[in-house]
């Protein structure tokens, strides 16, 4: 028997949340454009995603948040990035980082985190890119441990309430995960203000000077010697790339949603009527027929938003089926197998390189099909590829597509790597 045979037949839906994630999404895609262009630090987004309850859906219930499984984080993430990409990124890295008490500190310590973190409706921001050096953690005579060092392009550090970050004992280089109040002295949050893409996901540099760390904020190891962490540990990157996968999913579907509206409008309507429809939705268009006059739609165009759907779908079934083995997987907790592990991260690793080629191929073919008026900025078209592109950058499908390659052929697990 295999992870995946675990999965229940019928889940529990809650159909609250994806009902709540419609609206915030509606509210952000009406301005997406102009907050793109604006380029502005994201705190009115937070206050929107704090005020509609969704910063605190994966805490549990009994330790004040709202109970939800990551099958229903994971659909929410793909619904805000269908209208804002950089604000799925930032919800999809809260929920991820927020969750790291789970996977690295004591049962004890995660449940008194996570009852602050929901009386104070925190959002999260940091992570443990590999390509950056960690930060210095030395003891403090005074009691619990001083951070030092600099980070650059930390997810969500101009936004949050709490860091996550990676840290390494002076003394014996034990790589650390700690928890930081960035409104703490000695904290410096600065703005890299020159990505493409992205440019609301309140990423920026953060640098620490003799910052102050209590001992349980101090999370656990992070240590990547084979064996120095249970199996459940390494479900951490796996949950991370399916929020890589989820945000991919949710551009590509943005796009194809946007463009389909355009060309509705654009093919389907009298010139004249084009007032009248703006600010109609694709599905409140459905009904129009071409006008006799009109020309019959391109072949191409057809053809290639059949190939675009195709992908998206393919990419988002594998997702499906990858969540569903994660959530099997956290269910087993600490009987989880190391083989269990090796599946669940093939799977989402094989999902996030699926979605990240079907938000490549969307993102850029959908301006082919759309033409000269996907140059213009009143649209915003343009956002989709960037926002797509500078995701992908730091999560290569090459290296994903190797570890899968790997485990196909010799069945070698995935090497224990961090969520970025």
């Amino acid at each position: 028997m295999t992870l995946t045979d675990l999965i229940p037949d019928e889940k529990l839906s809650r159909p609250r949340w994806p009902r709540v994630a419609r609206e915030v999404a509606d509210d952000l895609a009406t301005d997406a454009v102009a907050r793109d262009q604006a380029g502005k630090p994201p705190f009115d987004e937070v206050a929107r995603l704090r005020e509609a309850g969704l910063l605190t859906l994966l805490i549990p219930a009994e330790q004040g948040g709202a109970g939800a499984d990551w099958s229903t984080a994971y659909a929410v993430v793909r619904e805000i990035a269908a209208a804002d990409g950089a604000i799925g990124q930032l919800l999809g890295s809260h929920y991820v980082l927020s969750w790291t008490a789970r996977f690295f500190a004591g049962d004890d310590l995660a449940a008194r985190i996570a009852r602050r973190s929901a009386a104070g409706q925190w959002c999260w921001g940091g992570g443990f890119a590999a390509h950056q050096s960690p930060l210095r953690l030395t003891p403090d005579p005074a009691g619990g441990y001083l951070l030092n060092g600099r980070q650059d392009s930390v997810p969500g550090v101009r936004t949050a309430d709490r860091l996550v970050l990676r840290a390494a004992l002076a003394d014996t280089g034990e790589p650390l995960a700690v928890l930081v109040d960035p409104a703490r002295p000695g904290v410096a949050g600065g703005d890299d203000g020159d990505a493409f893409g992205q440019r609301l996901s309140g990423g920026g540099s953060v640098e620490f000077d003799a910052v102050p760390v209590a001992e349980d904020e101090v999370l656990g190891s992070l240590s990547l010697d084979e064996g120095a962490l249970p199996p459940f540990a390494g479900l951490a990157a796996a949950t991370a790339r399916l929020v890589s996968a989820q945000l991919c999913l949710g551009i590509a579907e943005g796009a194809l949603a946007e463009t389909r509206e355009y060309a509705r409008v654009r093919e389907y309507t009298d010139p004249r009527d084009h007032a009248a429809t703006r600010g109609q939705s694709a599905g409140d268009l459905a009904w129009r027929g071409p006008w006799p006059d009109s020309p019959p739609p391109d072949p191409y165009v057809l053809i290639t938003y059949g190939e675009l759907t195709v992908d998206t779908l393919a990419a988002s079934a594998l997702a499906d089926r990858a969540v569903a083995a994660l959530d099997a997987g956290l269910a087993r907790g600490a009987d989880l197998t190391d083989d269990e592990c090796a599946e669940v991260c093939v799977l989402a690793t094989a999902a996030e390189a699926a979605a990240a080629r079907a938000a490549h191929d969307v993102t850029t073919r959908t301006l082919d099909v759309i033409g000269p008026g996907a140059a213009s900025s009143r649209h915003g078209f343009d956002r989709f590829w960037r926002n797509a592109r500078t995701h992908t950058l730091h999560h290569p499908v090459a290296h994903r597509l190797r570890d899968v390659g790997d485990y196909f052929l010799s069945g070698a697990h995935p090497p224990f790597t961090l969520p970025a």
